[in-house]
């Protein structure tokens, strides 16, 4: 596609996940040309790429982050040329597309294992991290707290221990052996010849392992990502890397390197801090986060999220904010998942559409790029009584039809139930009736996506604190070649009136997005009313 090679700068992006979006095929499954025949709908909301989830041959047993093949497409959604022709038709749309690349683990399904698991002496041992003890790399800490006790699990068949981060069901790769870092950068060049326009790089903190670290963002990690992107800049300009990295976000910054490493990276401290500042109806957390998040080089770009296809994580917190974001946010056990919450946007804030509204105004004014997650932007809810994540991940809500527009197939066929909740139910939260009301949370998010469409400042903008009396409101400046933007968020469920400091000198403000009960200027001064959890965007 043409365009510049910084298009995320200005990006909005858009997470699919397939299974989840159109079943095509009356077999229970969203599937690639389910999705393809939904193109014209990204193009109504405004969004820019689309992040497909992992879509690789896989036994699911983390939803397609244990990959069984890296080179194909999971029967349940479809083939290869299906996969091409979404490619096509999305780029014919001005859609471009990232997909998932894991490169820390495999499935321990994938025939690399397979191999590695016969024999100490098979040619793909060394593809994965083994010891004859559990006890190496002490204090290494646990990912998944809920069902590991250990990162090791014992392979029969030769009486040792392989290495796994995540699910025992996903061995570590061994990124020691040059033949590992070699076969990942070929994974690489497939789908980038293939004409995908980049990565969301999963779980990269942990690539490297040494003894008496903590087995994250070690110099070594760096250097072998600085390698895959010096590839990319070489074969393949104007695709790029996104970094998941659950940070803090001065850790976070080295993955930016010197602008040679990573494009782009998860801002996740920024995320749960949103939702504490709407709850509390004060934004210091917000302000002290963002307060220590270091300068990135000019081309790179912070990503910022609601929700996601994860749990809600906890892990950038203390414990004791973390206990109390589960008491308000999660008060049922079952809301609970690791260290994080596993709930969708809307049930999080009480299907309450001025806090939705406030915390889109938030994700789409701060510093970096947007990602929606699919279905938050009708207010899709949640079923906190499937397992694991899967609450999060069930189908798309097109209309109030049987099982929701998303399949043709009976319902027990379906990969997941329909939510049948009374407040979240397809005959209330639907794709078909939010595009036919124009006061819908669909609209708003729309025209908040063609305002970041319109002005350069949202996405490449400075950022400081605006000079105001109150935390009550998230004020901020974001300053790009001579615009300026002051977006104003009432955290409160009260009324607030605020008097901004304005820097000389300022044009007379117009309103992008939003309202005030009251706008006045006196001199350098303006004097705002906003109406509890009422956001207002004006421009100067």
């Amino acid at each position: 596609m043409s365009g510049s090679p910084l298009w995320y700068k200005n990006a909005v992006f858009y997470q699919v996940y397939v299974r989840a979006f159109c079943d095509s095929n009356r077999d229970g499954h969203g599937d690639f040309p389910g999705l393809t025949s939904k193109l014209d709908y990204f193009a109504e909301l405004g969004v820019d790429c689309l992040w497909i989830m992992p879509m690789y041959p896989s036994p699911l047993n983390d939803d397609g982050y244990d990959i069984a093949d890296y080179y194909d497409i999971h029967p349940d959604y479809g083939t290869l040329d299906d996969f091409k022709t979404f490619l096509h038709e999305a780029h014919r749309r001005g859609l471009r597309v990232i997909t998932d690349l894991v490169l820390n683990h495999t499935s321990d399904q994938h025939p690399w294992f397979q191999q590695a698991r016969k024999s100490k002496d098979n040619p793909y041992r060394d593809y994965y991290v083994w010891s004859d003890s559990d006890q190496k790399y002490q204090g290494v800490r646990i990912i998944f707290l809920d069902v590991e006790k250990s990162n090791w699990s014992f392979d029969e068949t030769t009486g040792q221990y392989y290495w796994h981060r995540f699910y025992a069901s996903q061995p570590d790769l061994n990124y020691d052996n040059p033949a590992v870092r070699e076969e990942m950068k070929n994974v690489v060049r497939f789908w980038l010849d293939l004409g995908v326009d980049g990565f969301r790089a999963d779980a990269v903190p942990y690539l490297f392992e040494r003894e008496g670290t903590s087995c994250e963002n070690l110099p070594e990690t760096h250097a072998y990502l600085k390698e895959l992107r010096a590839l990319i800049d070489h074969r393949y300009p104007g695709r790029v890397l996104l970094c998941e990295a659950n940070m803090w976000p001065e850790d976070v910054r080295a993955y930016f390197g010197e602008g040679d490493e990573f494009h782009m990276g998860f801002h996740f401290p920024i995320m749960p801090r949103i939702f504490m500042a709407i709850k509390k109806g004060d934004a210091a957390d917000m302000i002290d986060i963002l307060n220590r998040t270091p300068e990135i080089p000019e081309t790179c770009q912070w990503v910022t999220f609601l929700r996601n296809h994860d749990e809600l994580t906890l892990e950038m917190v203390t414990e004791e904010e973390r206990q109390w974001m589960w008491e308000q946010y999660a008060p049922e056990p079952r809301m609970r998942l690791n260290l994080g919450i596993r709930r969708r946007l809307a049930p999080l804030l009480d299907n309450d559409r001025r806090k939705i509204e406030l915390a889109n105004s938030l994700l789409f004014t701060l510093p970096g790029s947007p990602i929606l997650y699919y279905g938050d932007e009708i207010g899709m809810g949640d079923n906190i009584w499937l397992p694991d994540r899967n609450g999060v991940r069930t189908p798309m809500q097109w209309d109030d039809g049987p099982a929701a527009g998303f399949s043709t197939a009976p319902p027990d066929r379906l990969y997941a139930p329909i939510i049948d909740s009374p407040a979240y139910n397809p005959a209330r939260v639907n794709v078909a009736a939010a595009r036919s009301d124009p006061a819908s949370l669909f609209h708003t998010i729309r025209r908040m996506i063609a305002a970041r469409k319109q002005h350069n400042v949202f996405g490449w903008g400075a950022f400081s604190w605006a000079d105001c009396d109150t935390t009550a409101v998230a004020a901020f400046w974001r300053e790009h070649e001579g615009a300026r933007l002051l977006s104003l968020n009432n955290l409160r469920d009260e009324t607030q009136t605020i008097t901004v400091k304005l820097p000389l000198p300022s044009r007379a403000p117009k309103t992008l997005l939003g309202q005030a009960e009251q706008l006045s200027r006196t001199g350098n001064h303006l004097r705002v009313r906003l109406a509890p959890l009422q956001f207002i965007w004006l421009l100067f």
